[in-house]
């Protein structure tokens, strides 16, 4: 005959029950959530355009558990420094190869994560106004050592060429100043930095006005759906390929012929070495998280049309996951198993 069980024996087994629902739920939350009580910091440049990029991963993060701090802003020689140093923790930003010398001289693969790409097929270059190319038949930046030539786009009466540059710290600058030294164009060309926003804007004026210009650009960006390659405005060949620093030695040249003097770059997310170590989760999002650049040229355009405040991106941002919620979704299941698969490994 079956022995009666006994009513503590029933609490007994009911309260370890409970134990290991309670245990069971903690490893589920402790999986969904593997950076909680984790806090980060996000870093960009002074550029607005990236902040979608940023707040991307952001979100990214903070599905996964992590704190998230506000963006703190920082010119990118600054920022791979304090990224490598653990003041920030992540660039997403990073351009590869412009960056070369600011990733090294902060520590290289020793002090920074950087896999995966983000965002691929980023061009850079000399443009203008494609009516003055074809009355003129300039189709080369080194057509601009002839002073008749140069004088179609100088603004200030000064007689030489007024090219609209890049923003000091940027490293783009660093390119424009070599390469203006190695066509012999200082007599000719003045390059023109500041904010570039500011000064792209007047040039985007002096356009719609009926003058010729000179402007450096880069996709993805907005000015590329405000003036419109091959439609509004052209590219300009370099005569050679000339870099600066480490990259001296590096062809230009593209697969179809084109030089447009910039290496085709790529954008990585430039993260803190002891950071993404502790935190696999982390560095899976990184490594895996890919935004097209035409998405990001659409949203910037968005930010110069006048949605440029932090609730106008933040909402620019959600409605990107939500149109690419089964991606998104993928992304956030393969860090959480990184995270899962690196405590199963430790244990």
């Amino acid at each position: 005959m079956t022995k009666p069980i006994r009513k503590s024996a029933l609490r007994a087994l009911a309260a370890s029950a409970g134990i290991a629902a309670i245990l069971a739920a903690g490893t589920a939350a402790a999986q969904d959530k593997p950076g909680e009580g984790i806090t980060v910091t996000p870093l960009k440049s002074s550029l607005a355009g990236e902040t979608f990029q940023t707040m991307l991963v952001m979100k990214g993060l903070e599905e996964l558990g992590y704190t998230v701090n506000d963006i703190k802003e920082l010119e990118y020689a600054t920022a791979y420094v304090a990224v490598a140093n653990g003041d920030g923790t992540f660039l997403a930003d990073s351009w590869d190869p412009l960056h070369a010398d600011f990733f090294e001289e902060a520590g290289g693969k020793e002090k920074l994560f950087r896999e995966g790409v983000y965002s691929d097929n980023a061009l850079q270059g000399y443009l203008i106004d494609k009516k003055t190319a074809e009355e003129h038949d300039i189709t080369n930046l080194g057509q601009l050592k002839d002073p008749e030539i140069a004088k179609l786009f100088d603004t200030n009466g000064d007689g030489k060429a007024d090219l609209t540059g890049c923003t000091p710290g940027w490293g783009c600058e660093k390119v424009i100043e070599h390469q203006l030294d190695a066509f012999d164009l200082r007599d000719t060309v003045t390059h023109n930095q500041g904010s570039y926003s500011a000064i792209i804007a007047d040039t985007i004026s002096r356009y719609k006005d009926g003058q010729p210009i000179l402007y450096y650009t880069w996709t993805p960006y907005w000015v590329s759906g405000v003036l419109v390659p091959g439609k509004d405005v052209s590219w300009l060949n370099v005569p050679k390929s000339a870099l600066p620093g480490s990259r001296s030695g590096v062809d230009t040249a593209l697969p179809d012929g084109s030089n447009y003097g910039f290496e085709v770059n790529v954008q990585k997310i430039a993260a803190n070495k002891e950071f993404t170590d502790a935190n696999p989760a982390a560095a899976k999002l990184f490594s895996i998280m890919k935004l097209p650049a035409n998405d990001i040229s659409a949203e910037n355009l968005l930010i110069q049309n006048g949605e440029d405040s932090e609730a106008d991106i933040e909402r620019h941002t959600e409605a990107w996951i939500k149109g690419h919620q089964d991606t998104w979704n993928g992304w956030l299941e393969e860090a959480r198993a990184a995270a899962e698969n690196d405590t199963t490994s430790s244990n």
